[in-house]
C-alpha cells in the first residue's frame, strides 16, 4: 500500500481549518493542523512532512516567520500560502521567502488541490536539482546553458538559462510570474518584468524549430513551458 503524502495546514480560523483538513484527507492526504504559528512550527519540528500550507495572518507566529523558522530546518519543504488579504507587497514578501505558491482566499478548494499536486509532483526535480530537461527535439543542460536540438546548438546567456530552466522546472505548468522576477532579477517593477517578457520572446524564437514546443503566457498569472499541441492556453 502506497504512502499517502503528508501536509502541514497552519490555520487559525477553526471552521475553515477543520473543512480544507477534511477536504485534503477526502482527496487522499495525511493532514496534521495547528490552530496557530507556533503550535505549527512544534509540529513541523516533530514531524516529516511534504508539503506546508500556512495562513499568513495567525496570532503567536504568523506565517512568513513561521515559513522562515521551517525553511531553516529544511530548506527545500514545499510552502503554499493562504491568505484574505490580495496585497502585492504579501505575494512578494512570500516569494522573497521562498513560497512555492500563493492562494488568496476565498478560493475554490479544487483549485488548492491542484496547485499542492502540482507542487508534490515538482518535488523531487527540486530536491534532485536536475541539469538536463528534454523539451520535444530539444536537450537543456543547465550546467553548460546549452540548447540544443538535432541541427542546432546554442549557449544561453546566463539569465536566459535561470529563466528557462525554472519553466522546465514547471513543464506543462504554470510558472508564477513574480517566483521568476524575484529570484532572478530580484525585483518586480514594471521595468524588470519588461525585460522578462523580452527574454520569454528570445525563448521563443530559439524554439521555433519545433512547433509542438509553446511557451503561453496566462494573464495574471504568469507562463506556461508545453511540448503539445493540447496545452495551448487563450492569452
Amino acid at each position: 500500500m502506497s504512502v499517502l503524502p503528508r501536509i502541514l495546514l497552519v490555520e487559525d480560523e477553526e471552521n475553515f481549518g477543520a473543512v480544507l483538513r477534511n477536504y485534503l484527507e477526502l482527496s487522499k492526504f495525511q493532514v496534521d493542523w495547528a490552530v496557530n504559528g507556533k503550535l505549527g512550527y512544534s509540529k513541523f519540528r516533530q514531524g516529516n512532512y511534504d508539503l506546508c500550507v500556512f495562513d499568513v495572518m495567525m496570532p503567536e507566529k504568523d506565517g512568513f516567520e513561521l515559513a522562515k523558522d521551517v525553511r531553516e530546518i529544511n530548506p527545500t519543504i514545499p510552502i503554499l500560502f493562504l491568505t484574505a488579504r490580495g496585497d502585492k507587497e504579501d505575494q512578494v514578501k512570500g516569494f522573497k521567502i521562498g513560497a512555492d505558491d500563493y492562494i488568496t482566499k476565498p478560493f475554490d478548494t479544487e483549485l488548492l488541490l491542484y496547485k499542492i499536486k502540482a507542487i508534490l509532483k515538482r518535488k523531487p526535480v527540486h530536491e534532485a536539482q536536475q541539469e538536463i530537461w528534454t523539451i520535444g527535439d530539444f536537450t537543456f543542460t543547465k550546467k553548460s546553458r546549452t540548447l540544443e536540438s538535432a541541427t542546432t546548438k546554442r549557449r544561453l546567456t546566463p539569465k536566459e538559462s535561470q529563466l528557462f530552466a525554472l519553466l522546465c522546472q514547471y513543464k506543462n505548468e504554470v510558472m508564477p510570474r513574480q517566483k521568476a522576477l524575484l529570484e532572478i532579477w530580484k525585483n518586480d517593477d514594471y521595468f524588470t518584468t519588461r525585460s522578462m517578457d523580452v527574454y520569454i520572446a528570445k525563448l521563443r524564437k530559439y524554439l521555433v524549430e519545433d512547433p509542438c514546443i509553446h511557451i503561453e503566457n496566462v494573464h495574471g498569472e504568469g507562463y506556461i513551458l508545453g511540448d503539445s499541441d493540447s496545452l495551448r492556453l487563450d492569452n
